[in-house]
């Protein structure tokens, strides 16, 4: 990349609870979807990059698993994914829900008392509270750590965002432009289709598998017919969970599929014939090799 006169650019970390709003300001801030969202914590698996580049700056916001006490080995990879990520940054959002600081909150705030890059509590969801309630909620945070800015937004409606875009970028340094400016993320296509279609199990069966399945797309290239082929694994844990996958007569399964068709056909602006099998693979949130075998670093699980 040519570097630019007074150009600056770095990388931006967003840290926060499960379910506080970090891929949904990381979809608005580069303009399409490259992180799923669902109402469940623990949506998000992967460090996965977002970048918003203009004339003065480029940002790679770096969205992290909601960090959470772990259960498995994949709970134990996400919460080393996110820790992970505060050593590749230059700034770290620390978002929250607009709510008093509760037990989660402060347990990230003494984490983040360790890391020496500016911290800013980004208060998410204001568009939810009274402008009157924000005061109290942010003087709960104080007592939690310093923090270099404190900036309020929604992230689903985009209130505030360009003003968090425009402080972010007084803490960068000047340096060369690390992406194309057409390029809103550093992750394969076929990993956001397969997080694609993880969506649209977590959307549609609720509850009943919550976290229990994993996608793995084994094919994404040919074309036939004017459509890209694409051929998708969904895991799970327990034939019962494949069962409520699959559904009466296949219907739930054929539910996902149109769903998730839908979106990849968005994201890839181009026709798609998408086909989806199901299969049991006992325990794999506990299985290394498993983990290994469908992208995760097995590395941070030890």
């Amino acid at each position: 990349m040519d570097e630019k006169k007074d150009f600056k650019s770095g990388f931006v970390a967003l840290i926060g609870r499960p379910n506080v709003g970090k891929s949904t300001l990381l979809n608005y801030l580069v303009g399409q979807k490259v992180a799923i969202m669902s109402p469940q914590p623990q949506t998000t698996r992967n460090k996965i990059s977002g970048i918003y580049t203009d004339d003065q700056e480029q940002i790679v916001f770096i969205d992290t698993p909601g960090i959470h006490k772990p259960k498995n080995k994949l709970d134990d990879f996400m919460d080393k994914s996110s820790y992970s990520a505060l050593d590749e940054v230059d700034v770290v959002l620390f978002m929250v829900e607009p709510e008093p600081a509760g037990k989660g909150d402060q347990y990230i705030a003494e984490l983040l008392k360790k890391i020496k890059k500016p911290v800013f509590l980004v208060i998410n969801k204001i568009d939810k509270v009274h402008p009157d309630e924000l005061l109290s909620i942010i003087d709960s945070y104080k007592n939690l750590g310093d923090f270099a800015e404190i900036v309020p937004i929604s992230a689903s409606q985009g209130n505030n965002v360009s003003e968090l875009i425009k402080t972010i970028a007084k803490y960068l340094p000047e340096g060369p432009q690390f992406y194309d400016a057409d390029q809103l993320t550093d992750r394969p296509e076929y990993f956001i289709v397969a997080e694609l279609i993880r969506e649209q199990v977590l959307k549609l069966t609720h509850e009943e598998v919550p976290h229990a399945t994993a996608v793995v797309v084994d094919r994404m290239r040919d074309h036939e017919g004017g459509k890209l082929q694409v051929e998708a694994t969904i895991y799970v844990e327990r034939p019962g969970q494949k069962g409520i996958i699959i559904g009466k007569k296949g219907q739930m399964l054929k539910q996902i599929g149109i769903a998730a068709r839908q979106e990849i056909e968005a994201l890839l602006g181009e026709k798609v014939n998408l086909r989806l099998w199901v299969k049991v693979q006992k325990n794999w949130r506990s299985d290394p090799a498993f983990l290994k075998s469908i992208g995760y670093n097995v590395k941070e699980l030890r």
